[in-house]
């Protein structure tokens, strides 16, 4: 897992080619505007869901993991936290690998990421996204899904 602030994006460009077309879009796409939904960057191999929401309490937010994706999580209003563990041997709840998720039953450490703030979760990198701080909260957040391949 990696979290900075959008102003050190070209520190983790060189990662892969994918994920600096990832950053690319963040830096020069005016997120403060951008419609809530989907956004092709690359077709299904690079594209944005941008969301619009209000944080939770942690015991309403889903520990999850994906296999096929890279997540770039990025805040553009707001903050929330974000419980951030390893894979190791958490129980398993749901899996859909279409839609390339994994949800799991254990417990985080809790990060806040706040506006101007991303995180980038690799396929062992567990995160429970969504999670209020002080009280709930809107949220507008853009998650870059990565092929991994």
């Amino acid at each position: 897992m990696i979290l900075d602030t959008l102003d050190n994006y070209q520190l983790y460009s060189t990662i892969n080619e994918r994920i600096a077309k990832g950053f690319a879009f963040l830096h020069n796409t005016d997120l403060d505007t951008i419609s809530s939904g989907r956004h092709d960057i690359e077709g299904d191999t690079i594209f944005a869901l941008v969301q619009e929401y209000q944080t939770k309490p942690l015991a309403e937010c889903k520990l999850e993991s994906h296999k096929k994706y890279i997540d770039i999580q990025y805040v553009i209003r707001g903050e929330e936290f974000m419980g951030v563990t390893t894979k190791n041997n958490q129980k398993i709840l749901e899996q859909d690998e279409d839609k390339d998720y994994t949800f799991y039953e254990g417990t985080t450490s809790l990060v806040r990421v706040s506006k101007g703030m991303f995180t980038i979760f690799f396929p062992d990198d567990l995160h429970q996204p969504c999670v209020q701080t002080e009280s709930a909260a809107e949220v507008k957040k853009v998650v870059i899904k990565v092929l991994i391949q």
